[in-house]
């Protein structure tokens, strides 16, 4: 039975909440501290094999052609690359593209997953950063399903952003998970009645809100949102990418807005370091 390690908040500068693929990871050196789960790209093909019946073995060669630019490019001067550095600050995405392009705005993807210690952590500051961002950048929500616990948030997200209710319960889900404990969280069995019943408060009919977590639509986005993880060469969450070009590493949730924001300063004046 998979499981999930839990958020190691007081060892780790992010919490770690990891999908471990086998037992004999145990010591091995930590994934960088801005992802919180990291399951591997093969694991992440394997869920969508789960979900889809065959491997997308397309998106997974795009996955693993997906790395760091070498590592002559890391040494590139700051005045070279806006103050990051490629390969520490961030990963460049071969042939990436925006996952939902909108008049020429510059998009935020945040993969994440309501389920996961880390991206609760990071919420708050995430919301207040989104706030503040200007009027020609927009934040999109990616979902992970990395295993049983995760895909049922994931559903509701997908249902909840197409019936416009996303926006007044996002925050909310986090809370019910971590802190009022209403919904289920790690370790404990999923509880799609529950969810339901939750999305209710919002003006969803909870049957209706369930069938649609297993309605076609929502798989088949479900499955663009696996592909698009996969091409990105997403390790854990949360995860940010930039414009689709972009995946930001960091060293903490500052240190993850801090690169965000030079990136899209980037994208903005062009798309080209100066």
């Amino acid at each position: 039975m998979k499981r999930f390690a839990l958020c190691l908040t007081l060892l780790l500068p992010l919490a770690a909440c990891q999908k471990e693929a086998a037992p004999t990871t145990a010591t091995a050196t930590p994934p960088p501290a801005a992802t919180s789960s990291t399951p591997s790209a093969a694991a992440i093909a394997a869920a969508a094999s789960t979900q889809n019946g065959g491997g997308p073995t397309a998106a997974a060669t795009d996955a693993n052609a997906t790395t760091a630019t070498p590592a002559a490019d890391a040494t590139k001067t700051a005045a070279n690359t806006g103050g990051l550095v490629a390969g520490t600050d961030y990963a460049e995405i071969q042939g990436g593209q925006p996952y939902l392009p909108l008049n020429g705005k510059v998009e935020v993807v945040e993969v994440f997953n309501f389920i996961c210690p880390a991206c609760n952590a990071f919420e708050p500051s995430f919301e207040a950063w989104k706030a503040k961002l200007p009027a020609d950048v927009r934040v999109t929500y990616v979902p992970a399903a990395f295993g049983a616990q995760w895909l049922p948030y994931a559903q509701a997200y997908l249902v909840a952003e197409q019936m416009g209710l996303d926006a007044k319960s996002h925050t909310a889900v986090f809370t019910a998970i971590h802190a009022t404990h209403a919904l289920p969280g790690e370790g404990q069995p999923p509880n799609e009645a529950a969810i339901g019943q939750f999305y209710a408060k919002y003006g969803a009919d909870p049957k209706q809100f369930v069938d649609a977590m297993h309605s076609f639509a929502t798989d088949a986005r479900l499955n663009r949102a696996k592909q698009f993880m996969l091409a990105s060469g997403v390790q854990g969450t949360p995860t940010l990418i930039i414009n689709g070009k972009y995946r930001v590493i960091g060293k903490s949730f500052d240190d993850m807005v801090r690169i965000a924001d030079a990136l899209i300063a980037r994208e903005r004046t062009g798309g080209a370091a100066k």
